[in-house]
């Protein structure tokens, strides 16, 4: 059974066919949207916890 999530990776590593600028910018991208989403995880727990502790 393969691991798709690094497969994936590689292949943006390795793909022959895209400049090293190129590759550097997809990746970026990805990296700003993985730490947006994060991000907005963290805000919606702060959140939860503070609204939990202002029911008790």
């Amino acid at each position: 059974m393969k691991n798709t999530v690094t497969d994936c990776c590689i292949g943006h590593l390795f793909d022959p066919f895209r400049s090293f600028a190129q590759r550097c910018t997809k990746l970026a991208k990805e990296q700003r949207a993985r730490f947006y989403i994060f991000r907005k995880c963290v805000a919606m727990l702060v959140c939860w916890q503070d609204s939990a502790a202002d029911d008790l």
